[in-house]
C-alpha cells in the first residue's frame, strides 16, 4: 500500500520560510511598538505613578497585547514575501512545471496557517482580555501606592490628603524604613507612631503600613484621656485615593461579551472575533496577489499589499463605528468588511489565471 505523507517537501518549504518569516516580521512590529509604549510606562515611573517594580510586569503585557494586534498585518505580509521571493526565484515557475497550481499553493500554505489561526484565536479570544485587565489592575494599586512611595528619607511626606505626615531617618535597599515618626489624623482626634521600623505590606487586598517595636500615643493637646501603648507590631490601613477599579471592555471575559447585547461591548466581540477570520482572509487574498514577475524589485508587491490591508483594517474599524452608533446592522457591521474583501480576492483570482479559468471553476472542471 502506498505510503501517503501529510507534508510534501513542497510543504515543508513553504511552512519553514513561512513560520520564520511570521515570527521575524513579528517580531519587528512588537518591538517598535513596545518600545514606544515602554516610553510612556518610564515616563509614568519618572512621574511617580507606577514603581519600578510594576514596569517589568506592564511591559509584558503590553508585548502580549502587541502581539496580538500584530499578529494579522505579520502572517499578511510574511505569505507575500515568501511566495514573492518564490516568484522571483522562478520556484513558482518550477512548481507549475510540475503539474503544482494554485490550488496547491493554498493547501501548502494553509497547512502553515491553520495551526497560526487556532493560535492567534486562543490569544485574541482569551489572552488579550487577561492581559488588558492585568494592566488596567497594575496601574491602579499603582495608583494606589503613589503617595507611599513620595515617602522619602530625611524629609516630612504627606500622604491621604495630609492626614497622615510620615518622616523616616533612613529607607534600606529593601524598602524598609527606619526610625519613623508618624502624624496620624482620624476626624478630630490625633495621633502620633514612632517605631524602630515599619514596611508597606498588601494583606486581604488591602493596602497597609506596618509598625514594627514602637510606642503610640493617641488625643487631643489639652485632654486628659490619652492613650498610650506600646506595641511589637502595629498595622495601620492605607486608604485608597483612586476609587473603584473599573475593567475596560477590553478586559471583559469573551464569556461574558457572549451574553451581552450592548453594541460597544459587541464592537469588542466583533473585533477580537476578527482576528483569526482577517488571517484567513488575507491570506487567501495573499496568494494571488503575490504573484510577480521576476524581473521585479525586491519588495514586490507590497507597496499594493500595504495599501490593502491598511484599507481592510480601516473600513473595519468605520463599520465598527457606525455599528456602535446604530447607523447599521450588527451582522452588516462585521460582515460588510469580509463580503467586499470576498469580491476582492475574486478579481485577484482572475487578474491571476484568467476569466475563462474562473468559468471553469464555477461549471466544477478542472483546468
Amino acid at each position: 500500500m502506498r505510503n501517503i505523507r501529510f507534508l510534501s517537501i513542497v510543504d515543508r518549504m513553504i511552512m519553514s520560510d513561512l513560520l520564520k518569516t511570521i515570527f521575524s516580521v513579528l517580531t519587528v512590529l512588537v518591538v517598535i511598538i513596545v518600545s514606544r509604549n515602554f516610553i510612556k510606562i518610564l515616563k509614568m515611573a519618572v512621574d511617580g505613578l507606577i514603581s519600578t517594580e510594576a514596569i517589568v510586569g506592564i511591559l509584558g503585557l503590553k508585548i502580549v497585547l502587541a502581539s496580538v494586534t500584530f499578529m494579522v498585518p505579520a502572517v499578511f505580509v510574511s505569505v507575500l514575501m515568501v511566495l514573492g521571493r518564490m516568484y522571483r526565484d522562478q520556484e513558482m515557475s518550477a512548481l507549475s512545471s510540475a503539474g503544482a497550481g494554485v490550488g496547491r499553493l493554498y493547501i501548502s500554505v494553509f497547512k502553515t496557517i491553520i495551526p497560526v489561526v487556532f493560535v492567534a484565536t486562543w490569544m485574541s479570544l482569551y489572552l488579550a482580555p487577561w492581559a488588558a485587565a492585568n494592566v488596567e489592575r497594575i496601574i491602579h494599586e499603582e495608583k494606589q501606592n503613589v503617595g507611599v512611595r513620595a515617602i522619602a528619607e530625611g524629609k516630612f511626606s504627606e500622604y491621604n490628603k495630609g492626614n497622615l505626615i510620615f518622616y523616616v531617618e533612613k529607607i534600606s535597599a529593601d524598602n524598609v524604613m527606619h526610625d519613623v515618626f508618624v502624624q496620624n489624623k482620624r476626624g478630630d482626634e490625633m495621633g502620633v507612631i514612632t517605631a524602630e521600623r515599619a514596611e508597606v505590606r498588601t494583606i486581604n487586598n488591602g493596602l497597609y503600613i506596618v509598625f514594627i517595636n514602637g510606642e503610640r500615643v493617641q488625643g487631643n493637646a489639652g485632654d486628659v484621656d490619652f492613650i498610650f501603648e506600646t506595641f511589637a507590631e502595629y498595622a495601620m490601613h492605607l486608604e485608597s485615593s483612586t476609587g473603584i477599579l473599573v475593567n475596560p471592555v477590553e478586559g471583559i471575559a469573551t464569556l461574558d461579551l457572549l451574553e451581552t447585547q450592548d453594541l460597544k461591548e459587541l464592537s469588542e466581540l466583533y473585533h477580537r472575533l476578527s482576528a483569526p477570520l482577517s488571517i484567513l482572509v488575507l491570506v487567501i487574498m495573499a496568494v494571488p496577489l503575490a504573484q510577480v514577475s521576476p524581473r521585479s524589485g525586491g519588495y514586490g508587491n507590497l507597496a499594493a499589499a500595504f495599501l490593502i490591508y491598511f484599507s481592510f483594517a480601516n473600513f473595519e474599524k468605520v463599520s465598527s463605528n457606525w455599528m456602535e452608533k446604530g447607523e447599521i446592522s450588527v451582522w452588516l457591521g462585521f460582515w460588510a468588511v469580509y463580503m467586499l474583501a470576498a469580491f476582492f480576492i475574486v478579481i485577484l483570482l482572475i487578474r491571476l489565471n484568467g476569466f475563462i479559468w474562473m468559468l471553469m471553476q464555477l461549471r466544477g472542471k478542472s483546468v
